[in-house]
Order: structure tokens, then sequence, then C-alpha cells
């Protein structure tokens, strides 16, 4: 199990990171050029099985163990009224979610992946970023091993999820610290605000820029500063799975955002990660350009939860079933291309 002790283990952290075994990916790669098929013609399945042999340091690697986590909370944010939706509702959409009733629940039974639930003080909203940094010290270190420690050793496979009303409003803020642009850029129409309510974000946004940009000068900070309980503790999540090894398909916008203050600072975080799909919501293909992944799918999603990372979980089983079970030339008697 993954913790942080203090911020300066946090950020040591993300600095000592896993590589994959090159030695299982070429093995991998070696492989997919013996089986019964022109070379590349499975395209990204074939890349998918080159990767989780890279991350499980086998040639032939398997995922029986595929993990789900949602994290919930509360952000000061949304009473600025930039949410189609009242805070009330992630308390709400949480019970649904333990009551096996929500999207997320049924898409990861579909997907065979364990889900788990992660509440974060509900009861607490963070502060208003456009006013004061979202959290104390201690507060973003205990989303960050909250998140961290929901990451058991065995997990083979990895998605997070998040619920909080006035998310995407935070997420935004983080991606525009990091890339810069304006706050219009990077803001969008979340679960279908009207002008006003975008209006509203954005300026929120800009105001919390203005306060806290010059102060976010590690990703620790970035995350206290602008971030919320959900989101930093994805981050936490994400960060363990790199240490343990665990590869990780990420969700949409939020899920992406949640891991911007690391990789702006270290672009190879993202190697352990897939973009599971491209969601609907405006910024995220131009947040996936800026962390070069490709999406998976592109199926107009915009719920979150991670609903989006379950329904890639399939295709990464039939990559590795594909590379795992199909004859190889020579165990088929086929001839190879001239």
């Amino acid at each position: 199990m993954i913790t942080f002790a203090d911020p300066a283990a946090f950020l040591e952290a993300t600095i000592a990171l896993p590589q994959p075994s090159a030695a299982a990916t070429a093995a991998a790669r070696a492989r997919q050029a013996e089986l019964t098929k022109p070379a590349g013609s499975l395209g990204r399945l074939e890349e998918i099985a080159a990767f989780m042999a890279g991350w499980q340091g086998t040639a032939r690697p398997r995922i029986e163990c595929v993990r789900a986590v949602v994290f919930a909370g509360n952000h000061g944010v949304a009473a600025r009224g930039v949410s189609a939706f009242p805070v009330e509702v992630t308390a709400q959409m949480v019970a649904n979610f333990q009551a096996g009733g929500a999207a997320i629940n049924v898409l990861a039974r579909a997907a065979g992946a364990d889900l788990a639930v992660v509440p974060l003080d509900l009861d607490r909203p963070t502060l208003d970023i456009a006013q004061a940094p979202a959290m104390s010290e201690a507060e973003c270190l205990a989303a960050l091993n909250a998140g961290a420690t929901a990451v058991a050793n065995d997990t083979q496979l990895l998605f997070v999820g998040e619920m909080g009303i006035g998310n995407t409003t935070p997420a935004a803020a983080l991606c525009a610290a990091a890339y810069g642009g304006d706050a219009a850029d990077w803001c969008g129409r979340g679960t279908g605000i009207d002008g006003g309510a975008l209006a509203r974000k954005v300026a929120a946004v800009d105001q919390a820029l203005r306060l806290h940009q010059s102060a976010c000068d590690t990703p620790f900070e970035t995350l206290r500063r602008l971030g919320g309980r959900e989101i930093v503790a994805m981050a936490g999540a994400i960060l363990a799975a790199r240490l343990l090894r665990v590869p990780v398909l990420l969700d949409g916008f939020i899920a992406c955002a949640a891991i911007v203050p690391l990789a702006a600072v270290q672009p190879g975080f993202v190697d352990h990660c897939i973009a599971a799909h491209c969601s609907a919501e405006t910024a995220h293909e131009q947040l996936l350009a800026k962390l070069d992944l490709k999406p998976l799918l592109r199926l107009d999603m915009r719920l979150g939860e991670g609903t989006g990372a379950a329904l890639a979980v399939p295709l990464v089983r039939a990559a590795l079933t594909a590379h795992n079970e199909m004859a190889t030339f020579a165990e088929a008697a086929v001839a190879r291309c001239q």
C-alpha cells in the first residue's frame, strides 16, 4: 500500500517513477510478429498488448483483476452557480453508487471490474478557489493518500472516476494553470449549463488564476490551491498505480485534469496511462493533445464517474486475448508473406 508521509514525499515520488520492462515489451512485439496475420493488421490492439506486457514485465500479459474507484467530493466554488445541479446531488449520487444503481455500477459490472466508492468529507466542501486555496496542506495530503491507498497491490488494470457537483470548474483551472490560454479555452458546459452559468464558470476560473497562479510552483501546491478532494484523490491513485507498475485507463476531462499538475512537470508521467475515450466536454480533446494521448473511443460521452474508461476495458481484454491465444505461423503451418 502506497502512502505519502508529507508533501516532500509526494513530490519525490513524482520524480522516481518506475519504467516499463523494455525486454518484455520487445518480447511481446516479437510474438506479435509471429502471429497469423499481416504485420500491424490489428492496429492499436497490438500496441495495447505490448503496452501491457511492458508494465506487467511479461511477454504474455493477462488481466484477471480490474479495479475501478470512484471518488466523491464537494466544492466551495459550486456556490457561484457554475453547475446545472445543486450540491446535494453529490451525496445523493454516492448513495446511488453504493446501492448499485448508477451508470458506473452497470458498466463496471459489464467490464468485469471490481468497483469501490470513496466519499471524501462530503459535509465539508473545499473552499471557493476564486477566493482562497481549496484545501489546507493537511487536507490535500489526506486526499492524496485516500487515492493512493485505494489502489490494491494485486490490481492489473485500474480506472478511476469522480462525482462532485461543480468539479469541471477546478479541472479547467488546473489545465489553464499548467498549459496557459484563457479560462474560456478550458471551460465547457459540463453537465449542461446555460450561458449564464458558463459565464460565471469562466469568471471563477479567471479569478482563481489571478489569485493562485504565481504560487502554483509545485504539483502539490497546484492541486492544493486549485483542485478538489476527489480530483486530488484521483491524482494520488494514478501516481500510486505508477509506483506499483499498474496500467491505468484514463476516463474523461476531470480524470485527465487531475494529473495535469504532475504531467506538466514530468511529461513521462502518463507513460502508464491509456486514454480510454475523448469525451464531449469541450476541452478534453485539447487536453489529450497536451498529454500526447490518443483516445481509444469517441462516443460523445460526458458523464464522468469512470464510465468511458469502463467501456474501454473490453478492448484491453480483447487485445490480450488475441495476443495470447492466436496461433503463430509455425503452430498453424501457415506460410508467411514473401
